[in-house]
């Protein structure tokens, strides 16, 4: 078993899709209706045929709820890793995307955390 599909929780899917795609540079993988949204996948340039994050709509009010707390507790929806996060942390600042958390040492990994402006905050990890 392993897994294919992921989502993270967004505000606004064609958003989240020029974040996703233009700012972290991910790769759309799909982008099909399905009901009243999008099945909205990216991949990592890097694993082009790897696991799938899908921009999920946080319609649900359920869904709201959960993505409201975690942003307001400052709890990361996800992370991804990174092979050097200083480097990533710089080129994402000039694209303008504001960080939470600039990169710090925990005890042997390195993390930082930003805002993707779709409802999340998302965590960097260089281990």
């Amino acid at each position: 078993m392993k897994i294919v599909v992921t989502s993270v929780f967004v505000e606004d899917q064609e958003r989240a899709a020029h974040f996703y795609g233009e700012k972290l540079g991910f790769v759309k993988k799909h982008d099909m209706p399905a009901g009243g949204a999008r099945w909205l996948t990216f991949v990592s340039p890097e694993d082009t045929e790897g696991t799938e994050l899908l921009l999920e709509p946080n319609g649900h009010p359920a869904a709201k709820e959960y993505q409201q707390k975690l942003f307001a507790d400052n709890i990361p929806a996800t992370m991804f890793g990174v092979a050097d996060i200083w480097q990533e942390y710089r080129r994402l600042k000039e694209l303008g995307v504001r960080f939470t958390l600039e990169p710090t040492d925990m005890d042997g990994v390195t993390i930082a955390v930003f805002d993707d402006t779709c409802g999340n905050l998302i965590q960097m990890v260089e281990q």
